[in-house]
């Protein structure tokens, strides 16, 4: 137990609760989850579930009619050929992280993840007792893994690689140039992928590329995907895993193991959300753009922070060395405190985080120009009092 790790976003939400119990305001940047509502056709599709009485055990690999609809949607939206029987539905994409490190790594692996990025990747890899090794992402190269270095950590004993694009906490997306040239290195040296898509419709622009599209990786690839941010569905719990066939059956026992099942009338209403796109996705999307426009437009008129705009998510992951403050966890510490803002350290996605920050801009358009406002005042104030000391 004393291997795992956290994430640290609901740790800074507890802090931030408190604070307001104390008749502070606080807005709220550090949680990823949409703030808008799970759209009414999905809501209705889970309601007529429950009144028909579907709750009941299901497969525990999913429903069937799920499994098909989710394998027709990459189809579709991806380009993919994906057999419904490749599909597993768990309550959370999370699990599907857990299942597929579980499944492939043992003490003496080494699993490749990047850095930074989101806390489970190296949380899990701990908890196998494999050797992580991370993947610096760099703002230089717009947070995409430089590919030699990428090449220089794969040792014999490397088993998995790690790949989430659009990717939390940065908001970068990986060109289709590097995705080929990943493949290729997966191919030469034998490894297994997770690629974590969970943000794939929320891109700003181009379209997503899968890494299960490209030659030969069908084999080795685990697509890890749900229903929490497209749909703004993070309560119901739904996400799923595409496998490659020898791991299907290991991982559906790690199912039964763990959870049984996925909530029959949840899986109804994922069936519904991929079976007519609701047009507040789309809404939802144009919001995040223009948020985005705004935080980062915002943030770069503050003094001492420069952000780069993300191309997909709903993060940005300004750099804050300019300000001369303190390193990143004192920064977020007093932004909180202080300001009345509440984000993440950079150091919450590992140690190349150092020197940044993560905002969430997954609220109100009203709330992120008020948010900003509060750190530009916070940063003169705290200027000013440096330079008196």
């Amino acid at each position: 137990m004393s291997r795992l790790g956290t994430e640290t976003a609901f740790e800074v939400l507890a802090k931030a609760r408190a604070l307001e119990a104390q008749c502070r305001s606080i807005i709220h940047l550090e949680i990823g989850e949409p703030d808008f509502d799970t759209p009414p056709s999905i809501v209705a599709a889970g309601v007529a579930a429950l009144e028909r009485g579907e709750t009941h055990y299901t497969p525990s690999a999913g429903v069937v009619e799920l499994r098909q609809a989710i394998a027709t949607y990459l189809r579709g939206a991806r380009g993919l050929t994906v057999d419904p029987a490749q599909v597993i539905v768990a309550p959370g994409a999370k699990p599907i992280m857990f299942y597929a490190i579980l499944a492939l790594l043992e003490e003496g692996d080494e699993a490749i993840y990047p850095d930074p990025g989101f806390p489970i990747y190296s949380s899990m890899i701990d908890f196998t007792g494999a050797r992580r090794v991370p993947l610096p992402l760099r703002e230089a190269n717009e947070f995409a893994p430089d590919l030699d270095e990428l090449r220089s950590l794969v040792t014999d004993r490397t088993k998995l690689l790690i790949l989430n694009s659009p990717h939390n906490p940065t908001g970068g997306v990986l060109p289709a140039s590097s995705i080929r040239e990943i493949a290729k290195i997966a191919r030469a040296r034998d490894l297994w992928v997770l690629t974590d898509e969970i943000y794939a419709e929320i891109l700003y622009e181009g379209e997503h590329r899968s890494l299960l599209r490209e030659d030969g990786m069908a084999d080795r690839t685990i697509l890890l995907d749900g229903f929490s941010k497209t749909y703004a569905m993070t309560g119901w719990r739904l996400g799923y895993g595409v496998f490659p066939w020898p791991l299907v059956e290991p991982v559906t026992k790690l199912v039964t193991n763990s959870v049984s099942c996925t909530a029959t009338f949840v899986q109804r209403a994922g069936a519904a959300a991929l079976g007519v796109r609701p047009p507040e996705v789309d809404r939802m999307i144009e919001a995040f753009r223009e948020r985005r426009d705004a935080i980062v437009r915002g943030l770069n008129a503050i003094e001492g922070i420069s952000c780069r705009s993300p191309k997909g998510a709903f993060y940005v992951f300004p750099n804050i060395t300019g300000l001369r403050l303190g390193d990143s966890d004192t920064v977020a510490e007093r932004i909180l405190n202080e300001a009345g803002v509440a984000c993440l350290s950079g150091t919450c996605f590992g140690r190349a985080g150092e020197g940044y920050l993560r905002l969430s801009y997954a609220n109100s358009l009203q709330n992120i120009e008020e948010a900003v406002h509060r750190i530009g005042g916070w940063v003169v104030q705290s200027s000013r009092a440096t330079s008196r000391t």
